[in-house]
């Protein structure tokens, strides 16, 4: 077995860190697939979304091949690979995160305008910020802004700076804005436009806004943090416990607004939008109070 390259030992302790990693070629590039699973004809690994059963030993299909498992990444398979690897990827949501590519200075200020400040990585032509939870990934939200999480991979640029923050409605709300354009048949997304909760929307509550939010925060990134299953259910929990927080105030607390929240947290990490208001109404109506 060769010795493992400085490339190798880098992905090695990201793996040792909780980090699905794999080998990027020149042109910052994942390897092509081997002839078993060119155009898919393997069928695809079981976590993608034509899932198949395809086990592979070599680090095909992109971002799929990620893995935290120091076995199958020091495997003769992947050997090869990494002798001429240029750097090294990572899968985001498999390491519950979101990394929000900011590939111009244009991009760069708009962050810094709209949204929380959080782990920040430099680039060549900008920045990763990188934030807690798993979203859909998506490429040109606005300009310069790409959205990498789920079914996809980040280059690995370092550490970064800064406390990563739990990923905000304002990150998701750009994927939500650009599956809510109408298509030429009219048909839009039934998720409501949503509203920041806060004494305008919940007139009769005895808690502070700082109370609510921490509160609604917690919960939020405890739905966000359940990436492989849960979400529904704990979506049902954080919408209980947030009503049952509501049951002596004289109302109405806005309850609705939180709702939603949890509804966008669920839809997050894969859960049905019907399904994810359902378990939030059951919540907020079971403790007595949903107004």
């Amino acid at each position: 077995m060769p010795q493992p390259t400085d490339i190798l030992r880098a992905a090695l302790a990201l793996a040792a860190a909780g980090v699905p990693v794999l080998p990027l070629r020149q042109g910052k590039r994942p390897f092509g697939n081997c002839p078993a699973c060119e155009r898919s004809a393997c069928g695809d690994r079981p976590h993608m979304k034509a899932a198949g059963s395809c086990h592979c030993p070599r680090p095909c299909h992109a971002w799929a091949a990620a893995t935290t498992d120091p076995a199958v990444l020091a495997s003769p398979a992947w050997a090869p690979a990494w002798r001429q690897a240029v750097a090294i990827a990572y899968h985001p949501a498999g390491a519950g995160l979101t990394t929000l590519d900011l590939d111009t200075s244009a991009a760069v200020a708009w962050a810094h305008e709209s949204l929380p400040t959080t782990r920040t990585v430099p680039t060549t032509r900008g920045e990763h910020w990188i934030y807690r939870g798993t979203m859909k990934s998506a490429n040109k939200v606005r300009p310069g802004v790409d959205i990498k999480s789920r079914m996809t991979y980040a280059r690995w640029l370092g550490p970064g700076v800064g406390t990563m923050a739990d990923l905000p409605s304002a990150v998701l709300a750009l994927v939500v804005k650009e599956e809510t354009t109408p298509a030429r048949r009219g048909v839009v997304s039934s998720t409501p436009e949503r509203a920041t909760w806060d004494h305008t929307v919940a007139t009769g509550c005895r808690h502070t806004e700082r109370y609510v939010l921490t509160g609604l925060g917690r919960g939020l990134a405890m739905v966000r943090n359940c990436t492989e299953s849960g979400a529904g259910s704990k979506a049902y929990g954080v919408a209980s416990f947030l009503a049952t927080q509501h049951t002596d105030c004289p109302g109405p607390c806005g309850l609705d607004t939180l709702g939603r929240q949890i509804v966008e947290a669920a839809v997050s990490v894969g859960v049905p939008e019907p399904y994810a208001q359902r378990a939030v109404a059951r919540g907020l109506h079971g403790a007595g109070r949903a107004a």
